[in-house]
């Protein structure tokens, strides 16, 4: 029996659309309710529109205080029967309501706790690994609290930096390790066989 998934995003859906294409492939199930995005240009909302996928936006600059922005998209997930949601690029901090606690997924492009925390997303994680020195990254699956880039590790593995990476180059690796590593957290979490106990998550 697949599980209810709410997908919140902010751009272009790149990852809704592994996630549909994980689903239709019989790789993942689950079945997407809805996405919602913080803004209304965002082009994933018009991917999950031609797969039939109901899609709304809540404006992020609609509202001048972020607590009334987060309480009205709680308010619009709220309207959809889900036991999971899943974070797709989705450029806000959020609250957890205590039904979701461990019931929300985000996936980093990078190995947490490093080169991860507020301002670090999309291709500044490459550039600040690249500036670093670091000679490996990765990508981490985690259950999202009240802190960015803080809840407890679901999944993570490294990739490569390579000598003459670009930021751009070393984008496409992780993005890769990216899609293959969230449909396999959000499938392991499907199947009731993820545990937390405190920090640590064990897949059973």
């Amino acid at each position: 029996m697949p599980i209810n998934c709410a997908v919140l995003l902010s751009g272009s859906g790149t990852t809704l659309e592994n996630l549909m294409g994980c689903i239709a492939r019989g790789e993942l199930d689950v079945t997407i309710q809805c996405a919602v995005s913080s803004r209304r240009d965002a082009y994933g909302l018009e991917r999950a529109r031609n797969n039939g996928i109901p899609a709304e936006a809540v404006h992020k600059g609609d509202y001048a205080r972020w607590e009334d922005f987060d309480a009205a998209l709680w308010d619009r997930v709220g309207a959809y029967s889900v036991d999971l949601i899943v974070l797709a690029g989705f450029m806000s901090l959020l609250s957890v309501p205590e039904r979701f606690v461990n019931r929300i997924m985000n996936v980093h492009p990078g190995l947490i706790p490093a080169f991860s925390g507020k301002g670090m997303y999309g291709r500044r994680v490459h550039e600040a690994v690249l500036a670093y020195g670091a000679k490996v990254t990765g990508a981490t699956v985690h259950f999202v609290d009240e802190e960015y880039d803080h809840g407890p590790i679901i999944l993570q593995e490294c990739v490569p930096v390579l000598d003459d990476d670009t930021a751009e180059t070393l984008e496409a690796r992780v993005q890769a390790k990216e899609r293959e590593l969230y449909p396999r957290a959000i499938q392991l979490f499907a199947e009731g066989r993820l545990r937390v106990e405190g920090r640590r998550v064990h897949a059973l």
